[in-house]
């Protein structure tokens, strides 16, 4: 497995951006897919973003879809989410995860990733 350490969650007011970061260790970045989850208190967790190993294929959650990016940086092993027009909804503790070695398309499906990070928080005023 590898370990993921999120940061950048915090309290914005509704219509602000928040960028979070996901550092991975453990294993060639390059190699697996990644995916940002997202649980609201009393919801399930949901699909928020995913990107192929390589970056050239993302997909989004329709909640996420136009406001939010998913973007990773392999020489630095970090994948990020930017999060734009937020609102009060968005509110929620977000995970990154990983798919396993070798991995490489991106997906919504969670049983397909096998590391997740702690999560942040994420708080949205309104």
């Amino acid at each position: 497995q590898v370990q993921l350490v999120e940061s950048g969650g915090g309290l914005v007011q509704a219509g602000g951006s928040l960028r979070l970061s996901c550092a991975a260790s453990g294993r060639a970045f390059s190699s697996y897919a990644m995916g940002w989850f997202r649980q609201a208190p009393g919801k399930e967790r949901e699909f928020v973003a995913t990107i192929s190993s390589s970056g050239g294929s993302t997909d989004y959650g329709d909640a996420v879809k136009g406001r939010f990016t998913i973007s990773r940086d392999n020489s630095k092993n970090t994948v990020y989410l930017q999060m734009n027009s937020l609102k009060p909804e968005d509110t929620a503790v977000y995970y990154c995860a990983a798919r396993r070695w070798g991995r490489y398309i991106a997906t919504m499906r969670e049983s397909e990733y096998d590391s997740w990070g702690q999560g942040t928080q994420v708080t949205v005023s309104s």
